[in-house]
This record gives C-alpha cells, sequence and structure tokens, in this order.
C-alpha cells in the first residue's frame, strides 16, 4: 500500500478542482524558432508564484542548453472543463497539455490523445515508476499517455488551535465520520466557528461528495464491458449525502455560507473561521503563500474518515500530448515532460536543488507530503535528500502519513467525472440549502442525466 512521503518541493502543487482558465491563442504545431522546434507546452506558473516561475524559468533555460534544437514557449492555461474539450477537438492548445486526474481516461478513450510509452521506455528509469500513479494514465493495454506530477490523496484538513479550543486533541484528529460529526458539533458550540464545511460550487460538491462515497463504501460509475454508468444513486451516496444534511440542519455545525469552492474554504480556513474541510497536504501551500494564514502551524491533518469503506480519493496533475500533435514535436515534448517532471521528481540532485531553489522564499511550502511517484527506494532517498529544506512540521502531517498505508487509493471517476461532479454539484447544494431536500428523488435525478450524457459520449 502506498504511503505519503515528504517530496512537496518539485513544484506548487494546484488545487485538483477545476479553476478559471486564461485564454492562449497559440499557433501551429512546427512552428519556426530561428530553425528550432518550438515546444508550447503549459505548466508554467503565473507571475504571482515568484518562486515557482523562477524555477520553471532556470529549468527551460537548462533543457535549451541540453536540446539546441528545441525551444520552449511557456503557457500559463490552466484546466477549464467548460471550454477545454472545445479547444482540444479545434486544435487550438498547445503541444503539452496539463490535465487534472479525472480527464486521461476519458481522453484516452476518444482518442485525443497520444501514448508516449515508447519514448518514455527509452529513459533509464521507466520501470521504477510507481505502477498504481501510471495506472489512471494508462489504456487497457497497458500504454502510458502521460506523467504525472505531484500525486496526492485526500484527506481530513482540521485546525488544530480550533480542536484546543474546543476541548479536542490536535493529534488524534477523527477516522470515522460519526467521529467528525461529534467534533464539528463540539467546535461549533464550543467556539462559534463552523466546524465542518462542504465544497459544493464549480463542480467540486460533486468532487467531494465522490471523496465521502469512497470513504462510505461507494462507487460513482460502474464499467459494464466496457460500457460506463452511474453508480451514485446507491446507499454508500445516499448516506454520504444524510450525513451532510444531519449537520447541515440537525446540529448547525456548517457555518452560515453553503455555496463555496476551495478557494472559499481554505481561505475562510486560514482566518481561523473552519475546523475542518476535506483535503489534501498540498492546501497548506495555498492557506500560506495565497490566503497568508498567520498561524500556519495551526494547519493539521488526518487520513481521510471511513464508515463502511476503506479507501480515499486520489488525484493529481498530468501532462499529455494531444493526438494532433505531429511526431517531431511530440517526441520534443516526452523529452520536455521526463526533464521537468519525471526526472526532477527522481533524481536526488535535482529535488535537493529544488528544494533549496524553493527554500530561499520564505512564503514557499517545502517537505509537504505527497504520493510517491516512484518505488519506495528511491522516495526514501528523495526523502533525505530534500530533508534540510524542509520547513513545514511534519509531525503536524504525521496522523495523515500514518494512516494513509492503511486505504486503498481510488482514482476520480473514469468517464466524464467533470459532467458526474457538474450533476452531482446541485445535489449538494440542495441538501445544504432546503431543509426538506428529497435525497432519493435528487439523485435519482442527476444519475439519469448523466447516464443520457454517458450513453451518448460512448457511442
Amino acid at each position: 500500500m502506498l504511503r505519503a512521503t515528504a517530496i512537496g518541493a518539485i513544484a506548487t502543487l494546484s488545487a485538483t478542482a477545476a479553476t478559471a482558465c486564461s485564454s492562449v491563442t497559440p499557433g501551429k504545431s512546427g512552428g519556426d524558432g530561428g530553425g528550432k522546434t518550438v515546444l508550447r507546452v503549459q505548466g508554467m506558473p503565473p507571475g504571482t508564484d515568484k518562486a515557482g516561475l523562477a524555477q520553471f524559468d532556470k529549468q527551460v533555460a537548462e533543457f535549451e542548453k541540453a536540446n539546441p534544437d528545441v525551444k520552449i514557449q511557456g503557457s500559463t492555461t490552466v484546466f477549464d472543463p467548460l471550454t477545454f474539450s472545445a479547444k482540444l477537438a479545434g486544435g487550438s492548445v498547445e503541444d503539452v497539455i496539463k490535465v487534472p486526474l479525472t480527464e486521461p481516461q476519458r481522453l484516452i478513450a476518444q482518442g485525443q490523445v497520444q501514448p508516449i510509452t515508447g519514448r518514455l521506455k527509452e529513459w533509464d528509469h521507466f520501470k521504477e515508476f510507481n505502477p498504481q500513479v501510471l495506472k489512471p494514465l494508462s489504456d487497457a493495454a497497458g500504454g502510458v499517455y502521460g506523467v504525472p506530477q505531484n500525486p496526492y490523496a485526500q484527506g481530513l484538513v482540521y485546525n488544530r488551535d480550533l480542536f484546543k479550543q474546543a476541548g479536542l486533541d490536535p493529534d488524534k484528529p477523527p477516522t470515522t465520520w460519526e467521529e467528525v460529526r461529534s467534533d464539528a458539533k463540539q467546535i461549533s458550540s464550543r467556539t462559534g466557528k463552523a466546524g465542518f464545511v462542504q465544497e459544493s460550487k464549480d463542480n467540486q460538491g460533486g468532487w467531494q461528495l465522490t471523496m465521502l462515497s469512497y470513504a462510505h463504501g461507494g462507487d460513482m460509475e460502474r464499467d459494464s464491458g466496457g460500457t460506463y454508468t452511474t453508480a451514485f444513486d446507491s446507499a454508500p451516496t445516499k448516506q454520504s449525502l444524510q450525513l451532510l444534511k444531519d449537520m447541515r440542519w440537525s446540529d448547525d455545525s456548517m457555518g452560515r455560507n453553503q455555496l463555496v469552492n476551495q478557494n472559499d474554504v481554505i481561505k475562510a480556513f486560514a482566518a481561523g473561521q473552519v475546523g475542518m474541510y476535506m483535503g489534501s497536504p498540498g492546501t497548506y501551500r495555498l492557506a500560506k503563500m495565497q490566503f497568508g494564514m498567520e498561524n500556519i502551524d495551526a494547519f493539521g491533518i488526518g487520513p481521510m474518515p471511513q464508515s463502511g469503506g476503506s479507501a480515499t480519493l486520489i488525484g493529481g496533475d498530468v501532462y499529455m500530448v494531444p493526438k494532433s500533435v505531429d511526431a517531431k514535436h511530440a517526441q520534443a515534448a516526452v523529452k520536455w515532460l521526463i526533464y521537468a517532471y519525471a526526472q526532477p521528481q527522481y533524481d536526488t540532485t535535482a529535488a535537493a536543488q529544488a528544494a533549496k531553489d524553493l527554500a530561499a522564499d520564505p512564503k514557499a511550502a517545502v517537505g509537504v507530503p505527497t504520493l510517491p511517484v516512484f518505488d519506495a527506494q528511491r522516495q526514501t532517498a528523495i526523502n533525505a535528500a530534500i530533508k534540510p529544506y524542509v520547513n513545514v512540521k511534519l509531525e503536524n502531517f504525521q496522523p495523515y502519513t500514518d494512516g494513509l498505508g492503511k486505504l486503498e487509493l481510488k482514482p476520480e471517476p473514469p468517464f466524464e467525472a467533470q459532467t458526474v461532479y457538474t450533476a452531482l454539484d446541485s445535489v449538494v447544494q440542495s441538501v445544504l440549502t432546503e431543509r426538506n431536500a428529497d435525497i432519493d428523488a435528487l439523485l435519482s435525478k442527476a444519475a439519469k442525466e448523466v447516464d443520457a450524457k454517458l450513453a451518448t459520449d460512448q457511442k
């Protein structure tokens, strides 16, 4: 079973749910850059992330020196589920695209990305990739279509200060959802803060409901001979929604604002207004760097609580090559993916240098646990290499790292995950804003809508 490792030094972990997209109008593959192959790549950090941008620029300079026939053209474009498919179909995307882990299986099934297995296998350390990390990026025959960056597993983030104020032990976060409900009520009644907050909009309500369903033993989709249909109109998802309904209306432990996304929740958490929420260790960075959490040592995280299940959702970012990219650019793209994302997560010297560079910025977070991209032996070496530059309290992540190894790691719904999340957003919102919301009816309606969409897309 995988365990979390204190890497977190390679690049800033993006929030796993959808974010706004900055538009680009890329040129055609094969563009001439003074006789060089111009490779347009997503993944360039925004100007506000000075440490990340400096690291990206350094990587580009070093890559171009080692590959003088290639010129990298960075893009700050980020994934937008509302526009991505149309842009990809129209060819108006870069040569290297960055997508959340919700997307690879759909893109592979629809033939919109190309396998890179052969070129990846030319790298000496291909066999050391963690197969569980590559599985969501592969087809049924084992062909690999992408390179992961900072994969993560969801857990329960909590405010250690509010736990203390509520008379709870900050070193022992709740491990069942019954305990979460009890602790949330205690936090709310003793501190006046929201004991637990559930994201509910921008596809993040459905995303987090998926986490809850997994923890209750459920699935969101089922594969029937290669055809996907919904599986969320079932007892585990209904139990998950009933839990939210009880916490919202019976316990009054979820605060006043129920229509929130991840940034809203982390911003409130950073201000000391939220006791618990579902999130990954990487949300530490957002609390610190984006929202200026003053007492960042109050950040704590435990494994995903379980009530009938034994699983947690995994996610992360994936870099892929669109099907439309020609062979010359695809070859350059895989070289870039290995150099910029695989090698830094494998090589101890590169990892240590990346950690050192990030640690020079007092706002950066170095050492936040992630999932291992490679085998255990390599991850142990990576952890040792970056140890001198770690600037987070690893003991505050210890409940998470101790508990994660006991859980199954489940990927997001394999087909049209964003469609599932969109439909379930409305269900979550209704449960949190309507006291008499009919859970059975809401799920039945959502299932019919999603099944119709899945049937159309799989013809």
